[in-house]
């Protein structure tokens, strides 16, 4: 046979196998998108988080995100801006836009023809030839290609879902650590004024104790109390750092970048807002918005399709088909025609082990996902009532605790003038009152945290 004949013969059965493709349902191959898929995802972050996500497959692109990167931190950061910063700079983020590519790339594969196999095997002896030449098809896969592309569809789609989903966790994780760091700066910049208050307090009690007008006891309680502040600023230095560390790695912002504190934040953290917001129809919102639930139930959809087709090729599983050519004698003798039939026999394996494992996959599957929306409302319920109770927390302390202290303060200083307290006293009051404002900071702290959290709960799966 020569080669001409090999490619006409091929070409037939190659048209042959694309018209049965067309005929099982499979109208035409699938392509590669211009964004793979990223559009979608881009239109969710805007839509549900009102953020812009980028992502730079170009020089040009990376540029343009880095100056919009550059022209944010150019100013105090807010908590949105913040955000932003990490969604355009973040690379662990931008790894996982590549999952797009991946999933994608199954997606577009799923949809081509299978190659056809050539087999060639050529023996002779004493002048005999003995050649058979195979071309086949696996008939198999081009029936249950549709189903397999089904498949791939519903793979790409929750490949979509998983990557907003670790742009809202990012957001989240992102929010947390900005109110952690903003929270933390204050706390030290009053744990300052704490040690300069007991220090005062410790130089006069020195002072008088070496005129002899104080004893040792009451100076030494000054010198410990100058000692606990001189500790707890200490700590608040490293919660300070600590805190502005974790917000630079979710921002994608290397040690270099803020050698000389170059990333500015608000200097204090949001006020409170006037009431809070009510809790949410529970049943309604977690079922429809909360993104893990849709990637699970987009998981089951694909399992019950993958149960199909195993329940379809649960007995043939290997089916190849093709024409094949047979020469024996002499150069000189005709080619025998025929074809080629490669068939799986169920005789040790009738594929009822693959439909249990399809079954029980598919029923896990169910049963996880009736405990995840258990647990998604649990949560829902749970961030509400810690949010609220902060807010509660909050508003306390600022209306009630935080005035009182101030008024204490200002009848102290009264007395003081007029001689009825000394100035130990005075000091000792000084340092309640800042207390008091340092924990209405902390206070305020959890409220923005649990804020977040509550947010998060309502959209996905919340950040650890």
């Amino acid at each position: 046979m020569n080669t001409w004949d090999l490619r006409r013969r091929t070409s037939r059965w190659a048209i042959l196998c694309v018209a049965l493709a067309a005929q099982s349902g499979l109208s035409a191959c699938t392509g590669f998108s211009k964004d793979g898929g990223f559009a979608a995802v881009a239109a969710s972050a805007q839509s549900r988080l009102d953020k812009n996500v980028n992502w730079p497959r170009t020089d040009a692109e990376a540029a343009k995100s880095a100056a919009e990167v550059t022209q944010l931190l150019s100013q105090p950061l807010g908590a949105d801006d913040a955000v932003q910063v990490a969604l355009l700079n973040n690379r662990a983020l931008r790894s996982s836009f590549q999952n797009l590519q991946i999933s994608e790339a199954d997606l577009v594969q799923s949809g081509r023809l299978p190659n056809p196999r050539f087999d060639f095997s050529h023996a002779s002896a004493d002048g005999q030839l003995d050649i058979v030449e195979t071309l086949s098809f696996n008939v198999l896969s081009l029936l249950t290609l549709p189903y397999a592309h089904d498949i791939e569809k519903q793979r790409f789609a929750q490949t979509q879902n998983a990557v907003f989903l670790d742009i809202a966790q990012l957001a989240a994780q992102t929010r947390e650590a900005y109110f952690a760091a903003v929270a933390a700066r204050q706390s030290l910049q009053y744990m300052q004024q704490v040690r300069a208050a007991a220090e005062t307090g410790a130089v006069l009690a020195q002072r008088m104790l070496t005129a002899g007008n104080w004893n040792g006891l009451d100076q030494a309680r000054e010198q410990v109390f100058y000692a606990d502040a001189a500790r707890n600023l200490t700590r608040a230095e490293i919660a300070d750092a600590t805190a502005r560390e974790r917000l630079l790695r979710l921002l994608g912002l290397s040690g270099e970048t803020d050698s000389a504190g170059s990333v500015q934040l608000a200097p204090a953290l949001p006020d409170l807002p006037p009431s809070i917001e009510e809790l949410p129809d529970v049943e309604r919102t977690v079922l429809q918005n909360r993104v893990d639930l849709q990637l699970m139930r987009q998981n089951i959809d694909a399992l019950a399709r993958r149960l199909k087709l195993t329940q379809a090729t649960r007995f043939v599983n290997v089916l190849d088909l093709g024409p094949s050519w047979v020469k024996q004698g002499t150069h000189d003798a005709p080619y025998e025609r025929g074809y080629a039939v490669v068939l799986e026999v169920p005789i040790f394996d009738g594929g009822a082990a693959r439909l249990k494992r399809s079954n029980a996959l598919y029923n896990q599957a169910l049963d996880r996902f009736a405990q995840a929306a258990i647990d998604a409302r649990s949560q829902v319920r749970q961030a509400y009532a810690v949010y609220r109770a902060s807010f509660e927390l909050a508003r306390q302390q600022r209306d009630v605790v935080v005035p009182l202290r101030k008024s204490v303060a200002e009848q102290n200083l009264l007395r003081y003038n007029a001689s009825l307290i000394s100035i130990f006293e005075l000091l000792t009051d000084a340092r309640e009152q800042i207390s008091s404002v340092d924990d209405y900071i902390a206070t305020l702290r959890d409220f923005w945290l649990a804020k977040s959290r509550l947010d998060a709960a309502l959209l996905g799966n919340p950040t650890p």
